[in-house]
């Protein structure tokens, strides 16, 4: 089986009216004016779940500012899921400085949201490291029972949309302010996994996993033999970044890694399914 855990998909009223947005939303704009943004709806990921042999999808709209375009993105991937079958899993966005962001989280965890996120600390203009603008969002994800998905950067080698400050720091500062959350660190969590090989760290990050996001375009294979020597294999889960990247090319990277049976199974499945059932 296979769970892919990092999805994008736009509703098509989004997307249609993607330029107006864009004034508004400036982390927005610069993301689809990207030469490698892509545009996907539900059905282009249950099409392509199909051709690639996907089993499960965990989908999100974009991480607006605005609420009332986070709650358009929520509605759109709440339906998606409940019309799915199963293949398809609602995470949904909210805007954490938001005075509706709590009830927000809990009407989307009524209709069978599984975790929050793919948000942007830098795009929607919040400090992870600063508990004063993170107990709320915090709080609010633990009493539902969702997980917390963040980007996170590298903190060198790669610039990304906005001021690129968000990384493995402010990521472990959140960790040890909240150990009661449970977090996804996407895109490795910009290497953070590497500092469990501390003690004191490993504790501090007992609740956080990190996904493969666009790790392709970022590292060689060998990063699967580091979180192995670090002693992260279980908390490694596979998120492809799709429309951006597909699972083809996570296996052509792979190809060069040799990972057991086991191993495989575990990042394209048994880590994900632990995460949902810690």
């Amino acid at each position: 089986m296979i769970i892919d855990t990092h999805v994008h998909v736009y509703p098509p009223l989004i997307r249609d009216n993607s330029r107006e947005i864009a004034e508004s939303e400036r982390y927005f704009g610069e993301l689809i004016s990207s030469p490698v943004h892509k545009w996907a709806t539900a059905e282009d990921v249950l099409a392509a779940m199909d051709a690639d042999g996907v089993d499960q999808s965990w989908i999100c709209g974009f991480a607006f500012s605005d609420i009332a375009l986070c709650r358009v993105s929520n509605d759109y991937v709440l339906e998606a899921a409940a019309a799915s079958n199963g293949r398809l899993k609602a995470l949904i966005v909210v805007p954490p400085m938001s005075h509706g962001m709590s009830d927000e989280i809990g009407r989307c965890a009524a209709r069978g949201a599984i975790g929050v996120g793919e948000l942007f600390p830098d795009g929607q203009n919040f400090a992870l490291d600063d508990v004063r603008e993170t107990w709320r969002l915090a709080a609010s994800c633990h009493e539902n029972n969702l997980f917390l998905t963040l980007h996170c950067a590298e903190p060198v080698g790669k610039v990304y949309a906005g001021k690129g400050s968000i990384g493995p720091k402010e990521a472990y500062a959140l960790a040890r302010a909240h150990p009661e959350l449970k977090i996804v660190l996407a895109h490795w969590g910009g290497g953070l996994f590497m500092y469990e090989l501390m003690k004191d760290v490993r504790e501090d990050l007992r609740n956080v996993w990190y996904d493969t996001a666009a790790a392709p375009y970022l590292y060689s294979c060998e990063i699967y033999k580091a979180a192995a020597l670090a002693g992260v294999s279980d908390k490694i889960i596979y998120g492809s970044d799709f429309p951006l990247l597909r699972l083809s090319g996570y296996r052509k990277m792979l190809d060069g890694c040799r990972l057991t049976d086991s191993q495989e199974e575990a990042l394209f499945f048994k880590n994900s399914r632990a995460l949902l059932h810690s």
